[in-house]
């Protein structure tokens, strides 16, 4: 082996010996056949097709893209743009921004993300950088796996869930430069918004700004304003608009 490859391979054994001293968080959600799903979709359905005693075992899963944690690539909501696979493996491992607004969202279900909530964030933790993956916490995902805590549905059958604003989300976007963006809940806005304006407004804003966003995240109320950095480890399905993907935060 060349100098050169040696002192490669050496940089690379460092680097992720480095990695595996911090401390790594899981932010994915274990889901199953009863697990929270938006109501549009199926529950999910696990088929054992050969057991043990037929030499291995072996099942079948049938899901919809968007169950559990999961990723939505841009054509998720919008024509003529990228599928999953098409997302660079670069793009997938980013900064981590965690804004908390666990107590507000447990004081008001209908919560909504505002610019100035973003603005308070900055004044303590200092502003959002260019690039990062921006995590709204509201604690929400503590209610996993009870269905019915989750999608907290009042006596007219509205759901009260907490979520981004669209403005604080074009804020991120083009004042701040972020790359992605991801929350605890089903959607990226606010069921209040979505009652009021009839449809998804931010979630398609996000991904029509040709990224990808993580939804039923997990376990933000473990990880640091900022500092640490998301990895989102996703299968590469065929013109797929989204996935269960295994995402987690190495801390600083």
């Amino acid at each position: 082996m060349s100098k050169d490859l040696l002192k490669v391979s050496t940089e690379l054994l460092e680097a992720i010996n480095t990695l595996k001293k911090k401390e790594w968080v899981d932010l994915t959600h274990a889901f199953g056949p009863d697990s929270p799903h938006f109501s549009a979709f199926d529950s999910a359905e696990f088929k054992t097709l050969f057991d043990h005693d037929d030499g291995f075992f072996a099942q079948n899963f049938s899901f919809a893209g968007q169950y559990g944690t999961h990723i939505n690539a841009p054509i998720h909501f919008v024509r003529e743009t990228r599928y999953l696979a098409e997302l660079g493996l670069k793009e997938l491992v980013l900064p981590l921004v965690v804004i908390d607004k666990s107590k507000e969202s447990e004081e008001n279900n209908d919560f909504t993300m505002s610019v100035d909530d973003i603005l308070t964030f900055e004044a303590e933790h200092g502003e959002v950088e260019e690039g990062t993956f921006v995590a709204l916490r509201t604690d929400w995902s503590k209610r996993w796996p009870d269905s019915d805590a989750f999608n907290n549905i009042d006596a007219d059958g509205n759901n009260h869930l907490p979520g981004w604003g669209l403005e604080s989300l074009k804020f991120l976007f083009e004042e701040r430069k972020v790359k992605a963006i991801g929350h605890e809940t089903f959607d990226t806005d606010s069921a209040i918004d979505f009652q009021n304006n009839g449809e998804l407004l931010g979630e398609y804003y996000v991904l029509d700004q040709d990224t990808y966003q993580v939804e039923l995240l997990a376990n933000l109320d473990k990880v640091p304003a900022k500092g640490a950095v998301i990895l989102n480890i996703v299968p590469k399905p065929d013109k797929a608009s989204g996935f269960p993907v295994r995402s987690f935060a190495i801390l600083p």
